[in-house]
C-alpha cells in the first residue's frame, strides 16, 4: 500500500476529512479587510450572506509568496501524484490553506511559526530555506517530524507544524473535485430494478406476462411516464 493508499485508508475509516479543520476563531468576522475583491466565487451552494462573507475573506492577504510556495512543496510531499490522479497542489490544496488561514485565524501563528520552524532547521542542516532544498533533503526532514510518538523532543515543534499541515492537506484534497473522484464517491444513484429474479419467479411457479414484461421491466423506458387509458390499463 502506497502513501495516497494509506492516507486514503485513514480518512474513509474515520468521520470525514472536513473534520480535521473545526471551529471558528473568535474575531474572524472583524479581521480587517482590504477593498472588495471583484472575483467570481466556485460554482457552489452558498446563500448571498455567505458570499460576501467568502468576497471577504479572498480579498485578505496573509500568507505572503515565500509561505505559499513552502506549502506547495510540503503538501505535495504529503500527498504526490500517482498514475491516476494529481498532487495535492494540482487539486488546488494551497489555495485552500490560504483561504482556512484568512477564515480561521487561529491557524495563522502556527503555520507562519511553522514555516519558520521548517526553514530555520532546513539551515541548521542544509545551508538552504527548505523549499530550495532537493527533494531526497526535504523528505529526510519530514521523516524526522511526520510519526507522532517518534519524534525527538528538540523537533516537536516540527512534528505539530507537520500534522497541522497533513490534516489541512487531507482536508482541503479529499474535499476537491479531484479527491472526491480519488476516493470514487458517486453519491446517491438511482437503483435499478429489472424485475423479480428468475429462481425467485420459479420457487413460486409463477411467470411475468410477456406484455406487463415489456412494459414494467425494460430500462430503456423507465425515465417514461406511465400512462393508463380509461379502463385503467397501462398502456405504456
Amino acid at each position: 500500500m502506497d502513501r495516497r493508499d494509506s492516507l486514503k485508508s485513514l480518512l474513509v475509516g474515520s468521520v470525514a476529512g472536513g473534520l480535521l479543520v473545526t471551529g471558528c476563531a473568535p474575531g474572524a468576522e472583524n479581521a480587517e479587510v482590504q477593498p472588495q475583491a471583484n472575483q467570481d466565487l466556485p460554482g457552489y451552494g452558498r446563500n448571498e450572506k455567505e458570499k460576501e462573507h467568502d468576497r471577504k475573506v479572498m480579498a485578505q492577504e496573509f500568507l505572503n509568496e515565500h509561505e505559499l510556495e513552502t506549502i506547495a512543496v510540503l503538501v505535495d510531499i504529503i500527498l504526490p501524484s500517482n498514475a491516476d490522479f494529481g498532487s495535492a497542489s494540482d487539486a488546488g490544496v494551497v489555495d485552500f490553506i490560504d483561504f482556512i488561514v484568512k477564515d480561521m485565524p487561529n491557524n495563522q501563528l502556527p503555520i507562519r511559526g511553522g514555516i519558520a520552524w521548517l526553514d530555520s532547521h532546513s539551515n541548521k542542516l542544509h545551508n538552504k530555506v527548505f523549499k530550495d532544498l532537493t527533494l531526497e533533503q526535504q523528505k529526510g526532514i519530514c521523516d524526522t517530524i511526520a510519526f507522532p510518538g517518534k519524534t525527538k523532543p528538540e523537533l516537536m515543534a516540527g512534528e505539530r507544524f507537520f500534522t497541522r499541515m497533513r490534516n489541512l492537506t487531507m482536508t482541503g484534497y479529499f474535499t476537491s473535485e479531484m479527491g472526491i473522484k480519488d476516493l470514487g464517491y458517486k453519491g446517491n444513484t438511482p437503483g435499478v430494478w429489472d424485475g423479480i429474479p428468475a429462481d425467485v419467479l420459479a420457487e413460486h411457479d409463477v411467470d411475468y406476462e410477456p406484455e406487463w414484461l415489456a412494459k414494467c421491466v425494460d430500462q430503456s423506458k423507465r425515465m417514461d411516464i406511465a400512462q393508463w387509458d380509461d379502463e385503467g390499463n397501462l398502456l405504456n
